[in-house]
């Protein structure tokens, strides 16, 4: 019976299941509590809902907010297109579409299972995945994400967790099938979510290490995959070249959120008007289009940011906490908050930061050769959004990694002198 039970709690395919009839159920219920003409509409009014809308109605990839401004490169294609055609069937702005799109959520945010269970098991053997990947089933914003945002946010996730058990696969193995499949992955990946992207020069270094370090170092595979991810790529980005006669590799909006997270609004001694709207700034970008609109606010935030370094560094330090507790001032919201789930949320993400903090303390001083690919994830991955703006929302992506993490910084566990890898007892 004990070894049943084993075998029943370490079936990734029964792990995935569980996890996604949770959030399958979490949708279901969240729904009920909400109004059909909500639902049809509020969770659409964004930038992936609005080019998805065009694309549907069979207009291009364009009109960002909803107005006919022209075609955008604001967003990488992938989601906006899948959306589409989730409107295609099921109708623009129905209550029907958010729940296809929502389920959709939830089938890609449980498959992340999967990714997470190898990589753990990998790492730190069959336990280690098992709990890493139930971990992942139970994380809070795993659960979440699939309702609260219809965006590439949990296909996001299920991205950068298969990118990691991908990247230690090919470490081991550079046969030709499974590199070309590898640079396949990253093509589609930086065309969902292209940042992504700060995680390839760190994934691919790493694997070019380890196979200097067990004498099988090979440049054209390598090279073959990188060649392969990018020209997935290329056709998008010559789109956006004919489009707006200018590179724009993958997205184009990068000003604008460096812009929102350094601008006058922060400067106590400003005497601009302090605060930033949404309409003003869809009429603006209305009027201006989309390239000159991303100029001025990529000149802009240059300016505030040599006038005002200092204050553009205490800015980062607070999103620095906020992405990993949730907000900038977390010990103060944490005392005012009336909700208990709230609460548990903060305390939650406390415990993952430290709980990420020390697996990798241990992977490190255990000399484990899989330190540095994990790392890359909670250390590179978020940077961008530091100076930018910031949401648990935007760390997402690696948060199946953060999954594994905690599991290999509580699972008994000893050091491998051969590999110097974690490994279960």
């Amino acid at each position: 019976m004990q070894k049943t039970a084993l075998r029943i709690l370490t079936s990734v395919t029964l792990i995935a299941i569980f996890g996604f009839c949770g959030r399958v159920a979490f949708v279901v219920h969240e729904g009920s509590l909400v109004p059909n003409e909500v639902l049809a509409t509020i969770p659409f009014e964004n930038e992936a809902g609005s080019i998805a809308q065009a694309l549907a109605q069979g207009h291009g990839f364009c009109c960002l907010f909803r107005q006919a401004t022209g075609p955008t490169a604001w967003l990488a294609p992938v989601y906006p297109t899948l959306l589409a055609g989730i409107f295609k069937m099921f109708g623009i702005f129905t209550v029907r579409s958010f729940y296809a799109a929502a389920i959709l959520n939830c089938l890609v945010s449980a498959l992340a299972c999967v990714p997470v269970y190898f990589a753990g098991k990998r790492i730190g053997g069959i336990y280690a995945g098992a709990l890493a990947a139930w971990i992942w089933v139970l994380f809070p914003s795993g659960i979440l994400m699939p309702f609260e945002w219809i965006w590439d946010t949990s296909l996001s996730a299920l991205l950068a967790a298969t990118l990691l058990w991908a990247t230690l696969r090919v470490a081991e193995s550079m046969r030709r099938r499974e590199v070309l499949a590898y640079g396949a992955l990253w093509g589609f990946s930086l065309l969902t979510n292209p940042a992504l992207g700060s995680l390839l020069p760190f994934l691919f270094g790493w694997i070019a290490y380890q196979q200097i370090k067990m004498n099988a170092w090979r440049a054209k595979p390598l090279l073959l995959s990188i060649a392969l991810a990018v020209c997935i790529c290329v056709p998008w980005t010559v789109r956006n070249a004919v489009q707006f006669h200018r590179l724009i590799p993958l997205r184009s909006n990068f000003p604008f959120e460096l812009w929102v997270g350094n601008n006058e609004i922060y400067d106590e001694h400003s005497r601009e008007v302090n605060r930033i709207t949404r309409y003003e700034q869809i009429r603006n970008y209305a009027e201006s289009g989309e390239t000159a609109f991303l100029a001025e606010k990529g000149q802009k935030a240059k300016a505030f940011i040599r006038e005002h370094p200092r204050l553009c560094l205490h800015l980062a330090s607070r999103r620095m906490v906020a992405t990993w507790l949730g907000t900038p001032s977390p010990w103060s919201d944490f005392a005012r908050a009336n909700s208990m789930l709230v609460r548990f949320l903060f305390l939650w993400n406390l415990l993952t930061l430290l709980a990420v903090l020390a697996a990798l303390a241990r992977l490190l001083a255990a000399g484990s050769p899989y330190f540095f690919a994990l790392a890359s994830y909670p250390f590179v991955f978020p940077l961008v959004y530091y100076f930018t703006q910031t949401s648990l929302r935007l760390r997402h992506p690696c948060d199946p990694v953060l999954a594994l993490l905690l599991a290999l910084s509580v699972i008994p566990a000893h050091v491998s002198t051969a590999g110097g890898s974690i490994r279960q007892k």
